[in-house]
């Protein structure tokens, strides 16, 4: 998929993903800066531009038809407040980002809920995207942070109880970033996978007696680095690709003895808030916009959207749906793959369905769309084998298959890729009209 391709929102209308803000260009949003703040470029809260973050009236728009549509609650007001406090200090890359930090930072006052631990990955191209500073505000807002810089994986193991806390890893590039290293911290990566879903202890052997014994995993995790982390924790993780402020894009400077006064004031009424609820949350089963592993990492999300009211149901699912169909297509390779199948059943429908097509026809049609990937694939655009190995983990091989009377070609057939094409990208259902239309 491709990461600026229009995307279609649960009203049907599309809008570009990810959002990209103008610099100095007016918004609706401004961040709640105080009276006596200065920016970090000695403007004060009177020239503060607006960065673009949506207002309620533009979620309105957005509203999922399946979210459930109840009076907001005093935790709805906290949300918000907890949502500009981040906006305040940090530049997320767009509102929907900014929702679901804002969620995950509160579904961390509810982990004995919950049945999956979310991750949050917090990644960017480059330095200075605000990653650290992003963590900075959600150490102090989240429940009971443990900072796992230069911890081991045995001193993380023995920090995880029933009431886990949350895990917080900066630079978590030096850990992941190459496969040397990434070899060394198997064990923490191992924690992190586990963790994501409860009951998933870990064995360690333990004691003077050697015996073995078991250590709990689940906890909500924040992870943040230069570039990707490894696709298993990628696949846990609500994923904010955070970007380098441009030029008129400010925030408040973040000062620890003066700001964290106030995060703490959030964190504390965060917690008020949501631990009475605890048993509420764990019964709660949201109906979710997304499915399989992505639905079991937005749930908590979700979760206390609902609890929450008022437009935060909305924000959440929409959040929910345009994150995941965003980070779909960021595998390349699992991305190629699934675009693959869905360029392959075009080039069967332009060709009218037939019961097989050769290699040498399908290439020649893949390659000729100026709108894929497939000229540009490899030195010399797709070829065969590479035809071959994007489709070999579906179970469809090219066959010796008579076209003619005396010509026999390499090719697939079109029922081989019936169950694939039904699994993993079918065709949308059409709806059916409504009476008296």
């Amino acid at each position: 998929m491709n990461s600026t391709s229009p995307q279609p929102t649960p009203g049907g209308q599309t809008q570009d993903w990810p959002p990209v803000a103008v610099p100095g260009q007016p918004g609706h949003f401004r961040p709640a800066v105080g009276q006596n703040d200065v920016l970090t470029d000695g403007s004060d809260r009177d020239t503060v531009p607006l960065t673009g973050q949506a207002t309620s009236e533009a979620v309105s728009d957005q509203v999922a038809e399946d979210a459930p549509v109840s009076p907001p609650t005093p935790g709805a007001e906290l949300l918000s407040e907890l949502r500009s406090a981040i906006a305040r200090f940090v530049i997320l890359p767009s509102a929907h980002a900014l929702d679901a930090v804002t969620l995950w930072v509160a579904a961390t006052h509810l982990q004995p809920a919950w049945q999956h631990a979310p991750r949050l990955a917090v990644i960017g191209p480059a330095k200075r995207c605000g990653k650290s500073r992003l963590l900075d505000v959600i150490t102090e807002t989240v429940h009971d942070p443990l900072i796992t810089v230069n911890a081991t994986p045995a001193a993380i193991f023995r920090s995880i109880t029933d009431k886990p806390p949350t895990l917080l890893v900066d630079e978590a590039d030096t850990l992941f970033g190459t496969i040397k290293v990434a070899e060394k911290n198997e064990d923490l990566r191992g924690l992190l996978n586990a963790g994501h879903q409860r009951n998933r202890p870990t064995l360690r052997v333990s004691g003077p007696d050697h015996k073995p014994m078991k250590f709990p995993t689940f906890a909500m995790a924040a992870l943040a680095g230069i570039g990707d982390l490894p696709d298993t924790i990628m696949d846990r993780s609500v994923v904010i690709r955070m970007r380098r402020r441009a030029p008129g894009e400010q925030v408040a400077a973040f000062r620890s003895k003066r700001d964290t006064p106030g995060l703490h004031h959030l964190r504390n009424g965060l917690r008020a808030w949501l631990v009475p609820l605890t048993d509420t949350a764990a019964d709660l089963e949201p109906p979710m916009p997304v499915e399989d592993r992505a639905a079991a990492t937005w749930e908590p999300l979700v979760a206390v959207a609902d609890l929450a009211g008022g437009e935060w149901p909305a924000r959440a699912r929409v959040a929910c749906r345009a994150m995941t169909a965003h980070e779909s297509g960021q595998d390349e390779d699992g991305g190629l793959k699934s675009r693959i199948l869905a360029d392959i059943r075009r080039v069967f429908a332009a060709g009218g369905n037939p019961d097989a097509l050769s290699t040498e026809h399908l290439l020649t049609a893949l390659k000729a769309d100026s709108e894929a990937p497939w000229a540009e694939h490899g030195t010399n655009g797709l070829t065969a084998r590479g035809l071959q190995l994007l489709l070999k983990d579906y179970g469809i091989s090219s066959a010796n298959i008579r076209f003619d009377r005396d010509t026999q070609r390499k090719g697939f057939t079109r029922n081989s890729f019936l169950d694939p094409w039904n699994r993993y990208c079918p065709e949308p259902v059409e709806q059916p009209a409504a009476i008296g239309t």
